[in-house]
């Protein structure tokens, strides 16, 4: 698939979702069940098939988890040099979260699957399992520290170890460490649901933006979408090549970092005092630059 017909497709499945928000077609209940399918069936799916007949030490690599947290932390602090001025506080705080809180899930695996390969989102499922462990907890801490807010940390935590996404995760590294095999039938089913996996998040994260022009600070929205779709990538290739990461490996990792920030951080802004609207706009904003960004690098990478 070329450059321009991926494009296409991704912004098509986008259009699709909004539109189908807009005429009542995914109203709030729909939208609901289907991220329900999205969160517990078809991801998990994706994530399980990737890494079950993988080797253990091709899938959790040091280069990898190096990377992963060298790549996080660097954008945290330049999160910090951009976002330092910004004010209010409340648009501060989100505006630091979003420019590091990535949608490793629903956009960034799906399409490492889709363009890179199995192998690929092997690696990948790999970045979303550690990286949701570490950028929620960091997320919470920055916006409770920043607003003065009140979250319990340890129901997030709760919540994690509870997560099917990583749960899926653990099931597949079991699988690879012991060598278990998983019947024909199975895999083709595990096949089926996992292709549905980028189409259907598309759909969805499509359905969730707000086509909306920020009444707050435009040079923050720059800063947001410059780290976010620009700039981590970027740190994600030269990271990633530094370490001596396998092409595979950093690859995967570049599309993984390349992702939209995750639409759960407008959740994250109305519970814990960020700017929700902000955080609506900015999360639009990624997410059709990603768009272009993501297109241009799996056409250099691949």
């Amino acid at each position: 698939m070329d450059l321009g017909v991926r494009l296409l497709y991704m912004l098509s499945l986008l259009a699709v979702g909004l539109a189908a928000r807009h005429v009542g077609l995914l109203e709030a209940t729909r939208r609901d069940r289907l991220n329900a399918v999205a969160f517990y069936v078809t991801l998990p799916a994706l994530i399980f098939l990737s890494t079950y007949d993988q080797p253990l030490g091709t899938l959790l690599s040091p280069e990898l988890l190096a990377g992963l947290w060298v790549v996080l932390f660097a954008v945290v602090g330049a999160s910090w040099l951009v976002h330092r001025r910004t004010d209010p506080r409340s648009t501060r705080s989100i505006a630091m979260v979003q420019s590091y809180h990535s949608n490793f899930g629903f956009l960034g695996l799906p399409l490492v699957a889709v363009t890179l390969g199995s192998a690929a989102a092997g690696r990948g499922s790999i970045i979303l399992g550690i990286g949701a462990l570490t950028q929620v907890p960091l997320t919470v801490l920055l916006l409770v520290s920043m607003n003065d807010a009140e979250a319990s940390l340890g129901s997030e935590l709760r919540s994690l170890a509870t997560n099917p996404v990583l749960i899926a995760l653990a099931l597949g590294l079991i699988a690879s460490v012991y060598s278990l095999s998983v019947p024909d039938a199975a895999q083709t089913g595990l096949g089926w649901l996992s292709d549905l996996a980028l189409p259907l998040a598309l759909v969805l994260v499509g359905s969730a933006l707000e086509m909306r022009m920020p009444d707050s600070d435009w040079q923050a929205l720059g800063g947001v979408v410059g780290l976010k779709v620009f700039l981590m990538p970027v740190f994600a290739f030269v990271a990633f090549t530094a370490l001596g990461a396998d092409p595979l490996t950093r690859n995967a990792a570049v599309v993984m970092f390349g992702a939209p920030t995750a639409v759960s951080t407008f959740i994250y802004a109305s519970e814990l005092g960020g700017d929700a609207e902000f955080a609506s706009v900015a999360v639009f904003a990624t997410t059709v630059v990603s768009v272009g960004t993501l297109g241009v690098a799996l056409q250099l990478l691949v």
